[in-house]
């Protein structure tokens, strides 16, 4: 009995391991993650059982059960992004849903280009006299152009911060007006169709050349509703999606809109609703809380729940700042350039010092050394710079 107990528990753990693998391949940006999380978190809940300081002096897993409760929980913590579509969490750019769309917004510049060079000759032709000053009316129209393209595809990058002039300039650029020729309605996928409806336009349209249109946006197709017995606390957008051009555009930091961060932070959500289903026996109980408490703060401001500081444990807290460094440091992820282990200690302190993770696991984080046995085993060499401890353990000295 003993032995099959034993196998029973091994094929379990293969099980969800092997969830946790598929969550890995299904996309490149998260590459690895769902693997090395649990590896770092027992490596700092270990450290947090041999220290003798407080908080951890009277801090323990009691046998082998809640040990293993821990390793399920930090092995399934992501395992909602299971149902997250790809082109969200890979998102690169401000346009790309399923591709980048700046290809079309390029193709009405190019539109712009030749309609341009088109009035320009017709009108070499109606005055001929009138070639110098119409061509340099033609060389500043496409600087202009130029100019006015290459800010949308920089916008469309969301690397920097989008100020109040460049969102007016954004809003300028729309307003361009080009000639659609072609039926809009031809060759839709019946969701699309949907969306556009049946109102009939007679062509030549007048478009701007940056919209937000009703057909961009995407409803839910049920009524978002959760259980009261999960406790989910979470602001949900009122559309699924909003595929507005200037709307995603004018993001001012990163590349995901409101409703693409629900979608994303959504993940935590299907991990509650998931474990909650399954029959777990009374040793693993805890193991829901574990594998979902890794994006709350201690100041009340994360999710899915909005729990504080009296209300996650150390095997919670501790969860936060595993997950927290392997994302900063990942190597394996595309487009994404892994940070130093002093610039992702220096990022895990301004956490500590704006109350959204835990001083005392930060601190036995580097005190422990676990920082460097992590990296040195799962980072790049270029990545191994060293870190000012003095200056992050202060708090640990007095």
């Amino acid at each position: 009995i003993k032995q099959h107990e034993e196998a029973q528990k091994a094929l379990m753990e293969s099980l969800i391991e092997l969830i946790a693998q598929a969550i890995d391949e299904k996309s490149p940006y998260t590459a690895g993650h769902c693997a090395r999380v649990p590896e770092l978190a027992l490596m700092l809940a270990r450290a947090a059982e041999a220290s003798d300081k407080a908080p951890f002096d009277d801090f323990c897993f009691r046998n082998e059960d809640e040990y293993r409760e821990f390793r399920i929980g930090a092995w399934l913590h992501d395992c909602g992004k299971i149902t997250t579509p790809e082109h969200v969490v890979d998102k690169g750019t401000k346009l790309e849903t399923i591709y980048n769309r700046i290809h079309e917004i390029r193709t009405r510049f190019e539109v712009l280009w030749r309609d341009a060079e088109i009035q320009f000759l017709q009108a070499v032709m109606d005055q001929p006299e009138m070639e110098p000053q119409l061509r340099n009316v033609l060389v500043k129209k496409r600087q202009q152009l130029q100019e006015d393209f290459a800010f949308i595809a920089k916008l469309n990058q969301g690397g920097e911060f989008v100020s109040d002039d460049q969102l007016r300039r954004l809003d300028s650029i729309a307003m361009t007006t080009w000639q659609r020729h072609f039926d809009d309605r031809l060759g839709l996928s019946p969701p699309e169709q949907l969306r556009r409806g049946d109102a009939e336009e007679s062509l030549p349209v007048t478009e701007p050349l940056l919209a937000d249109k009703p057909q961009h946006i995407i409803e839910y197709t049920k009524p978002k509703h959760y259980a009261e017995h999960l406790h989910i606390d979470m602001d949900i957008p009122e559309h699924l999606y909003n595929l507005g051009e200037r709307y995603n555009l004018a993001v001012a930091r990163g590349t995901l809109t409101r409703e693409d961060r629900f979608k994303i932070q959504e993940h935590m959500i299907g991990t509650i609703r998931m474990l909650d289903a399954l029959p777990l026996p009374p040793e693993l109980s805890n193991v829901p809380r574990f594998a979902s408490t890794h994006h709350e703060t201690l100041k009340g401001t994360g999710y899915p729940r909005k729990l504080n500081a009296q209300q996650l444990s150390i095997p919670e807290r501790i969860m936060a700042v595993a997950d927290i460094f392997e994302a900063l440091t990942a190597a394996d992820r595309p487009y994404k350039t892994p940070k130093s282990v002093s610039e992702s200690i220096a990022i895990l302190h301004r956490m500590v010092e704006s109350g959204d993770i835990d001083r005392d696991v930060f601190e036995l984080f580097l005190s422990s050394g676990v920082y460097r046995q992590y990296a040195e085993r799962y980072l790049q060499p270029e990545q191994l710079d060293e870190v000012p401890l003095q200056r992050y353990l202060k708090h640990q000295r007095k």
